[in-house]
């Protein structure tokens, strides 16, 4: 049985074990955390149900594990022509949704999937778009990366255009992706000089915005409160201190938070609250070294990669995903201001979980091309 179950991951589970290990570890503490954080939640809208939102999480994390695998089993290099077309496509679909989508907190970010009924960002489309997208032009560009017309004016084009269309309703998401094309296009040999030339760029159009957009109020108080000593320390950052507080070094338990009854919105933007208080420190380093050994594994499959596509497209999801974690790590801590962020793989989330089960098995595409590369070219010899 055993010998099977062996077989069985050797054949259809290819790619880094690492980073596999890790994305199996991450979904069955998702479902653990979230099961127990979404039972003040399960009793107002299901009636004391708490097994409702087990269910339901279950089975999307099981549903993004097969868009981990299913995304595994293609070959990397057709994500570069796909990228063109979701990248495409995402654009008025950011439109749309910020002109007639669905509101939630103040914002226009949603738009609902007919027949199904099921809600999704069209943000996070755009992102694995974007930047699967910007990965490709470098690698084509890399003879004449410091060719404006040919290269830096078509790929400001497309972070400006993405990242300023995200802005208009979230602000966060857009900052953090634009800081991860930059990252891209540094190790991507972009000039230094057009790197400040687009962070420039970015700021200004930025401020456009926000200033045409929802979220400028909101983002100019929440970064007003966090660097005034003398503000009141906002409700959400008030329940998550005492939650991190009340776990000390091991935790109370899995369950046994008592936050998750006063802390809004504990099932995602604060989960790493939760997690801490029934896991302790210790448990909140242990998701903290995860996410590094994540962007560790993607970081070396850079450093493994002989075509600069799957390097490029490996170190931009990774450190998209963890950017992403370590904000939201930040926020629960205090070290940042309420940003709304969820947690990457642990969150309770819909399609988002989707796209991120699609990022992974993305990078996982490129370590499994270059492992089977890697010991055709040692049979050869």
């Amino acid at each position: 049985m055993i010998a099977r179950l062996k077989d069985w991951i050797k054949h259809n589970l290819k790619g880094d074990p690492y980073i596999w290990m890790i994305i199996f570890a991450f979904s069955i503490l998702s479902i653990a955390v979230v099961y127990s954080s979404t039972s003040s939640l399960a009793f107002k809208k299901t009636d004391g149900n708490t097994e409702y939102f087990l269910i339901k999480h279950g089975g999307l994390v099981l549903f993004s594990l097969f868009f981990v695998w299913l995304a595994h089993k293609i070959n990397y290099k057709y994500y570069s022509r796909i990228s063109l077309f979701a990248l495409v496509l995402s654009i008025p679909l950011l439109f749309i949704a910020f002109l007639f989508g669905d509101r939630l907190n103040d914002a226009s970010r949603w738009l609902t999937i007919p027949i199904i009924n099921q809600s999704f960002q069209p943000s996070d489309l755009a992102k694995l778009a974007l930047i699967t997208q910007l990965a490709s032009m470098l690698a084509k560009r890399q003879g004449n990366i410091d060719d404006i017309k040919q290269s830096f004016l078509p790929i400001v084009t497309a972070c400006g255009l993405i990242c300023g269309l995200i802005a208009l309703s979230n602000i966060s998401t857009a900052v953090i992706l634009f800081a991860t094309c930059l990252i891209l296009m540094f190790i991507g040999r972009v000039s230094m000089k057009y790197i400040l030339i687009l962070v420039l760029a970015g700021a200004f159009f930025g401020a456009v915005a926000l200033k045409l957009g929802e979220r400028l109020e909101t983002a100019v108080s929440r970064i007003s409160v966090f660097f005034d000593d003398t503000a009141e320390i906002p409700f959400q950052a008030e329940q998550s201190y005492i939650a991190i507080w009340n776990g000390g070094p091991i935790g109370k338990g899995p369950g046994n938070s008592d936050q998750k009854y006063f802390l809004p919105h504990s099932y995602s933007d604060f989960i790493y609250s939760i997690i801490i208080e029934e896991y302790g420190l210790i448990g909140g380093v242990i998701v903290l070294f995860l996410y590094l050994a994540l962007l560790y594994r993607g970081i070396k499959t850079v450093l493994k990669s002989d075509r600069a596509f799957g390097g490029l497209l490996s170190a931009g999801l990774s450190l998209s995903l963890v950017i992403q974690a370590m904000i939201n790590m930040g926020v629960a801590v205090g070290l940042g201001p309420i940003t709304g962020q969820p947690l990457p793989l642990l969150s309770m989330g819909g399609t988002s979980l989707i796209f991120t089960g699609l990022s992974l098995g993305i990078i996982l595409s490129v370590s499994r091309g270059d492992i089977s590369e890697s010991n055709t070219t040692q049979h050869a010899e």
